[in-house]
């Protein structure tokens, strides 16, 4: 299994960066891999979604993403797709300044038929690139500059 954590200060409250990484359906404008999100169905805080992302190979699942009510995280767990495991979170807390602390976790293993280093560039590679892509959208929408 493949896991990762990161973290990274975004230059906008809170609630600002939750707002970004709660809108699923936007992440194909500003993640370069992501080609589609559609959220299947919503229960409260419970959302399912189908993503369709292209690394080399094009990659359909669905997770289940459950937000907090205090709205300082996210966590997801696989629905269905090509992955034995697809788990991670969004942790979120308040950084001096009016900035936001994020730390990024996911864990990934696969089924037989999907090759190993597609999972290093999904979850080794691809995790850096995708954490400054969060922090750059967000910072564009709701930073000091905006």
């Amino acid at each position: 299994m493949a896991g990762a954590t990161s973290t990274v200060v975004i230059d906008c409250t809170q609630s600002d960066f939750y707002s970004v990484i709660t809108d699923y359906e936007k992440y194909p404008e500003f993640l370069p891999d992501m080609e589609e999100v559609r959220v299947v169905s919503r229960d409260g805080h419970a959302v399912d979604a189908h993503f369709t992302l292209n690394l080399v190979k094009e990659l359909k699942y669905v997770l289940r993403l459950v937000e907090t009510e205090a709205q300082n995280g996210l966590e997801w767990t696989l629905v269905e797709g090509p992955f034995k495991r697809n788990n991670g979170t969004w942790t979120l807390t308040d950084a001096e300044g009016g900035k936001t602390h994020a730390s990024y976790s996911i864990e990934v293993s696969v089924d037989v038929f999907l090759p190993g280093t597609l999972v290093n560039r999904l979850v080794g590679q691809t995790l850096p690139a995708t954490l400054k892509a969060f922090k750059e959208r967000a910072e564009a929408l709701h930073g000091p500059a905006a």
